[in-house]
């Protein structure tokens, strides 16, 4: 067969190169189960997966049978070939080869519809397509697991087995993405979260992280550095309340095009919500006094905590919860400020980014079917970001239909250290709100008008982007963030009191210090602060009490010999000034 070059670059390329093994990998099920019966098997983000019924129990063994006849199928070189069929003739088909399932969905199409089918080899599906010409073209395959899936994802229909897969033009592609799942799972935040006693989740309180000492220690840290950058950028901050009237969130709009996920309660027989969001509540700041166009821009900023009811099997750890904090701010100003506002935003995240080590690409992202307002304002609102966008230089995508319900946004999705794509800045034109609120300013022509709104975030939420930055750094944060940062070891308890005097030098001066004082072997004592991922670790022994210094091992540059206390303390703490990474 001769070699072929495969553009996966291309996203329809992928679909239909991942749509075609889901369809291989049903071939290979039925010829090694007659019996089962198949559901659908779509193409998915890394790969595919498709739904059977079959009363055999799926395992990790039977993964590798499949894999072993899928390798037929795709050696066999079958030619796809569609056909279609009347409806009655389609459902006739399918119904003389037991496929329930697929009879279900033709029936559940229009009366004229033309049905569609792919044969490969003597293996015919219902498929509306497209796929690639011949199964040959399938190069490396992984599946990798079995879960159960109800049909149509209704707890009242029947439970499934739902086999996960992936593939790739190449082996060393497959490969490559293998090792990075490896990767993801050994960095996974809940995983070093529990192992650095960072946060927790008890069923008391699904979605609802707990925050245990160490964890509050980051938290706190990005937070005063949250604070302290946008004092430097003339944001003042506010703090608005938790739980506010129905009649606020009508007004908002959040009643009509938010109110599945929100929750609620009653106050003195009156209906209240728990913030879903902390816009409302900036208005109402605003709405305090009258403002003049000589004030603008006015930068309101708040880590203010927000409920959103999720879903239970869409919870994930820190990132995706019920409860979490967002960098909030609001921006008011003129419409001739809009451009220089933006260009500042942007300037902000991409500081705090490329402080952490992140990359980022920006989506441009438009008015949603479900919106406020008019075509005008949108277009108005959508302009202004694009102008913005074009005058910093900076590349963007157009992400149609994905706005807010008030308005376009540029979304930042960064890249972390092994190539994954998170969600987190946030920029969002509002000219919505400022109507529905009714504020306005006074001009330069003594009349009142209605100024414009930004919304924006840069961490997102303070949980979600600890949880990535758990997983970025693979739990050894940046010395400014890192729980505790020095450790101190003593070989045996006869130097204790030379250790507890370093420690106590060290926390006068600031760093977040613990010395290990017990009666345990000192390659046990080494072994436990490498596992808690402490940045730099100091063994104190006869001749580092003898000589008044440390052997001190980083965890990123490794052995860094003996040091004074003092040469020490100043090194860690010009490291924690600059926030190195």
């Amino acid at each position: 067969m001769a070699k072929e070059k495969i553009n996966f670059e291309d996203e329809q390329v992928r679909l239909c190169y991942r749509h075609t093994t889901s369809h291989i990998m049903a071939q290979a099920v039925k010829k090694l189960w007659p019996d089962a019966k198949l559901a659908i098997g779509p193409a998915i983000d890394n790969g595919f997966y498709y739904d059977f019924d079959m009363e055999h129990k799926l395992n990790d063994q039977d993964l590798l049978k499949i894999q072993k006849e899928m390798k037929k199928i795709i050696q066999a070189n079958y030619p796809l070939e569609k056909f279609v069929l009347p409806r009655e003739e389609a459902v006739e088909l399918m119904k003389a080869k037991g496929e329930v399932y697929k009879v279900e969905l033709i029936e559940d199409l229009p009366e004229d519809e033309t049905i569609s089918f792919y044969k490969q080899g003597d293996f015919v599906d219902l498929c509306a397509g497209p796929h690639m010409e011949k199964t040959g073209q399938i190069k490396a395959v992984k599946l990798q697991s079995v879960a159960g899936a109800y049909w149509r994802g209704d707890s009242s229909r029947p439970m499934l087995q739902r086999i996960y897969g992936t593939c790739f033009p190449s082996q060393k592609e497959l490969d490559e993405y293998l090792a990075k799942l490896e990767e993801a799972k050994k960095r996974d935040h809940r995983k070093i979260g529990k192992e650095m006693d960072l946060f927790a989740l008890y069923e008391e309180g699904p979605g609802f992280p707990f925050f245990m000492p160490n964890g509050m220690i980051i938290r706190n840290e990005l937070e005063n550095f949250w604070k302290t950058e946008h004092r430097k950028r003339g944001y003042e901050e506010i703090k608005t309340p938790l739980i506010l009237n129905e009649h606020l969130w009508r007004t908002s709009g959040h009643w009509d095009h938010y109110k599945d996920n929100m929750y609620f309660t009653k106050i003195d027989d009156e209906d209240y919500a728990i913030k879903p969001m902390n816009c409302p509540g900036s208005l109402l700041v605003y709405k305090r006094k009258m403002w003049s166009y000589r004030d603008f821009p006015v930068r309101m900023g708040e880590l203010g905590q927000v409920h959103r009811h999720e879903l239970s099997g869409a919870l994930h750890g820190l990132m995706r919860v019920r409860t979490f904090t967002q960098d909030d701010a609001h921006i008011f100003m003129l419409p001739e400020q809009i451009k220089d506002e933006v260009i500042g935003v942007v300037k902000f995240i991409d500081d705090v980014y490329k402080m952490f080590g992140f990359t980022y690409h920006i989506e441009l992202s438009t008015r949603p079917d479900d919106s406020m307002g008019t075509d005008e304002e949108w277009e108005t609102a959508e302009t202004a970001l694009r102008e913005a966008m074009e005058f910093i230089g900076v590349p963007y995508v157009v992400n149609e239909g994905d706005g807010a319900f008030y308005g376009p946004k540029l979304d930042f999705h960064l890249e972390d250290s092994i190539g994954r794509t998170w969600q987190c800045g946030t920029i969002q034109l509002d000219m919505q709100m400022p109507q529905r609120f009714d504020i306005t300013y006074v001009g330069p022509d003594g009349e009142k008008h209605r100024p414009v709104m930004i919304h924006r975030v840069i961490f997102g939420s303070i949980e979600r982007f600890i949880g990535i930055l758990i997983e970025h750094f693979a739990g050894k944060f940046p010395l400014w963030l890192a729980p505790v940062q020095v450790k101190l070891l003593t070989v045996t308890e006869k130097f204790t009191d030379y250790a507890l005097k370093i420690a106590q030098q060290f926390e006068e001066a600031g760093l977040r210090v613990k010395a290990d004082i017990r009666n345990e072997k000192i390659g046990y004592k080494l072994r436990e602060a490498r596992n808690e991922r402490t940045p730099y670790i100091c063994i104190i022994g006869e001749r580092e009490v003898e000589a008044g210094n440390l052997t001190v091992r980083s965890s990123k540059a490794g052995e860094l010999g003996e040091m004074f206390p003092g040469e020490l303390q100043e090194k860690l703490l010009q490291e924690i000034a600059d926030k190195s990474i």
